[in-house]
């Protein structure tokens, strides 16, 4: 008879599962409302992610952390073969099709778990001085954090490249970059914001139309269609939302993919301002528990860079996702995370939650080569 170590079940963090938990109900039945057969394949996903979740949380990470410029470096061959061999779908070629179970993968999706242990490798192994990373470690780090941005901005998928960059960027200021390479950065984005209007026919030359043209629509005095639509439907649900039967705008399909990336407009639809308050709070919560751990654990460097940079992933999508639906930001394919459908999202940020999650739990377990389980 074995029995769960208990040390394993008081170094879980319960607070994880409690804010996401919720919003994956709440997305179930937003899902279901839309179109019933797509609940099907999200619970499916959902299953798939777990048990892939609960093998890598019985794995003991620490011991195969060697492994990890094997997969970070797999995924950046993964991206350079879209360019030879990639499958084209919505206009741009960002997934490999493997043969005979049919079924695509999007490599951009697996870098951004790769860059974040690729980074939490590098600086676990090189650990900033006490004044941060000179020159030197600055560009060996940016080296790692420009080659998947460039190789995704190829594809095209801009939106996904400036996701990553702000999220590798945004835990190595974190984690310490020295003050004279901050003025510096800080000197080159003075001058860039200033030389806007010399450098964006520059700029505008590396842009794909599509790019050119959601820019164009972001900049316009009136919203595109999509947009225009999500704000009707967001100022329609007032403070508590509408029944279903009156939720016009997406069973009358005026809201485009209610489902996946303007799923917020619909909530809102729904459940009105309170429910946008409620998960809003929800993200909020889970944003800020993973950034105390962070600087709670900056002894160990690999719970530090993993907790940050979930936290900077998950605020990025949920800014960017809710800030174009409201024509605050150019209409980009992120979703938003546990809320919308999807598989490649959901599995994600299942799997960077599973790596958390065994490095809290098991944290003093395998210092003394414990086994997770006792008799």
């Amino acid at each position: 008879m074995f029995n769960v170590n208990r040390r394993i079940i008081a170094h879980f963090d319960y607070l994880i599962i409690l804010t996401t938990l919720p919003i994956i109900l709440i997305s179930l039945k937003l899902i279901y409302e839309v179109n019933p057969n797509l609940t099907i394949k999200q619970i499916i996903y959902i299953s798939v992610t777990i048990f892939i979740s609960l093998v890598i949380f019985l794995i003991p990470i620490k011991r195969f952390f060697w492994l990890i410029p094997f997969y970070y470096w797999l995924i950046i061959i993964l991206l350079v073969s879209v360019e030879f061999f990639g499958v084209t779908k919505y206009g741009a070629q960002r997934w490999i099709e493997i043969p005979f179970i049919n079924i695509s993968l999007q490599p951009s999706e697996f870098i951004k778990s790769a860059l974040i242990l690729m980074l939490a490798y590098n600086i676990s192994n090189d650990p900033p001085p006490k004044d941060g990373y000179k020159l030197k470690g600055f560009l060996k780090h940016s080296f790692f954090i420009l080659l998947p941005v460039i190789l995704v901005k190829i594809q095209p998928d801009l939106g996904t490249s400036i996701l990553i960059f702000i999220m590798g960027y945004g835990v190595l200021f974190l984690v310490g970059i020295h003050k004279k390479i901050l003025a510096a950065i800080a000197t080159i984005v003075a001058i860039m914001l200033i030389a806007i209007p010399i450098i964006m026919p520059i700029i505008n030359n590396y842009l794909h139309a599509y790019q050119l043209n959601r820019i164009e629509q972001f900049l316009s005095p009136k919203p595109q269609y999509q947009v225009q639509q999500s704000m009707i439907a967001i100022g329609s649900g007032g403070f508590f939302g509408k029944e279903l039967e009156n939720a016009t705008q997406a069973q009358l399909n005026f809201l485009p993919v209610p489902e996946s990336d303007f799923i917020f407009p619909y909530l809102m639809e729904r459940f009105g301002l309170l429910g946008a308050i409620v998960i809003l709070f929800l993200y909020g919560l889970l944003i800020l528990h993973l950034l105390i751990l962070s600087y709670t654990h900056k002894k160990d460097r690999i719970l530090q860079v993993l907790s940050a940079s979930i936290g900077f992933l998950l605020f990025i999508h949920v800014s960017v996702n809710i800030l174009m639906t409201i024509k605050l930001a150019p209409v980009v394919g992120v979703p938003l995370p546990f809320l919308s459908y999807g598989g490649s999202s959901f599995l994600t940020f299942g799997v960077l939650f599973a790596l958390l999650q065994n490095l809290l739990a098991f944290r003093f377990v395998f210092e003394y080569n414990s086994s997770p389980f006792a008799k």
